[in-house]
């Protein structure tokens, strides 16, 4: 894509964005990226999590006020589409673990 400046009259920028079509793009690949990085843990990831962790903290088994935690944080890379990345946490642990 392309962006070209038009008119810089008024105090305003008025652009022009010309899309140009490219071959050989893997675009299976790039949904799939997409879909991995997803922030929202789905309906299916919690419900395989809740079984899991048979609804009781990952730490101390608590089974009251928990979370669903991403063990790699979504903000180092981790994903919300696979279980193998989200654990059951209780409040307190979940707090602990956010503070380091």
């Amino acid at each position: 894509m392309s962006l070209v400046l038009l008119d810089h009259i008024s105090k305003r920028n008025v652009f022009k964005f010309k899309l140009i079509a490219i071959e050989d793009v893997n675009l299976d690949s790039e949904i799939k990226n997409f879909h991995e990085r997803r922030r929202i843990i789905t309906t299916e990831v919690k419900l395989e999590v809740w079984k899991r962790d048979n609804g009781k903290c990952a730490t101390c088994s608590a089974g009251n006020e928990l979370h669903f935690d991403h063990i790699l944080p979504f903000s180092k890379g981790g994903t919300s589409v696979k279980a193998e990345n989200v654990q059951l946490l209780c409040a307190r642990h979940n707090l602990v673990k956010s503070d380091k």
